[in-house]
């Protein structure tokens, strides 16, 4: 063939729809955590204690089986009420914190390292869809152990109990989807922010445990130097147990907290203010990003 013969052809199959060409990072960042064993091991294992509370729902509502068990007297003790699934947000929301440390660092840190923003950027897709496909790998993985799980239990019990019950606890379904998402956005925004000004994973890792454990701890120690209760506003556990207290039981919560989540009952903090505590730590976050992801960085 001539060579004046081989001129250029545009592209026409078809386009991609614009809404969709960012989950094309998900998917890339997805396909490399599976080959991760260790993740894998853990992830399998998070589901371990929705499957033993879906064990105790139903053994609430077998007697045959308590009986053979011989377990009727723990289950007088176990009430599957707003504390059963305020304990279960708090511990699966701890190992969602465990797997945001785990696989945050890797998202955002290698492409800076690398220098490949600007080929990230150079597609169609702007830096909005790149920390939002990002964040995707997050909130589906923390998604499938929180929330998702939560509300399946939910409707199990309702399923067991009847419907009257599921049209007098909606608040439970509510204060399970919504908790979840509160900390999900946080861990997510926080793990971004941490892997985009700290290039080395394992000291971004360590910042996420420090964020939420020494920031508690010197919060703590503020309250008792300056005899105050705003020093709790740094301890982010103590901030999202006080939100998920309200969306479970409203103003006047009875339960001490989630698991790990729990509440200090001697320094109470408006509810106001944590949802202000929040807010303000996702903004911070999405400006240390605004600050990092670009098409194009001057080295100094």
């Amino acid at each position: 063939m001539a060579v004046y013969k081989k001129t250029y052809r545009p592209y026409e199959g078809a386009l991609t729809p614009s809404w969709k060409r960012c989950l094309a990072i998900p998917r890339y960042a997805l396909e490399d955590l599976r080959r991760s064993r260790f993740l894998n091991i853990f992830y399998i294992a998070s589901f371990a204690y929705p499957l033993i509370a879906a064990i105790i729902i139903y053994l609430e509502h077998n007697l045959v089986a308590l009986r053979a068990l011989n377990a009727e007297r723990v289950a007088a003790i176990v009430s599957i009420d707003a504390g059963f699934f305020l304990s279960f947000l708090g511990w699966q929301s701890m190992l969602a914190l465990f797997l945001a440390a785990f696989i945050g660092p890797g998202l955002v840190s290698p492409d800076l390292a690398n220098n490949a923003l600007s080929l990230y950027l150079a597609r169609p897709f702007s830096r909005v869809e790149y920390v939002l496909g990002k964040a995707g790998v997050l909130l589906l993985l923390m998604s499938l152990m929180t929330w998702v799980p939560g509300l399946l239990l939910f409707a199990y019990q309702g399923y067991l109990e009847g419907q009257g019950w599921m049209a007098a606890n909606t608040r439970i379904a509510e204060g399970v989807f919504l908790g979840a998402w509160i900390w999900i956005l946080c861990l997510s925004l926080l793990a971004l922010a941490l892997s985009a000004w700290v290039k080395w994973k394992p000291a971004a890792g360590a910042l996420m445990f420090g964020v939420f454990f020494v920031a508690s701890g010197f919060g703590r120690a503020v309250n008792q130097v300056e005899d105050t209760k705003w020093g709790l506003l740094l301890s982010i556990p103590q901030v999202v147990g006080t939100v998920w207290a309200w969306l479970f039981e409203g103003n006047n919560p009875q339960s001490n907290g989630a698991v790990f989540f729990r509440l200090d009952k001697t320094a109470e903090i408006p509810i106001a203010a944590c949802w202000a505590t929040l807010a303000a730590l996702c903004l911070a976050c999405l400006y240390m990003l605004s600050r990092k992801i670009r098409g194009a960085e001057v080295v100094k």
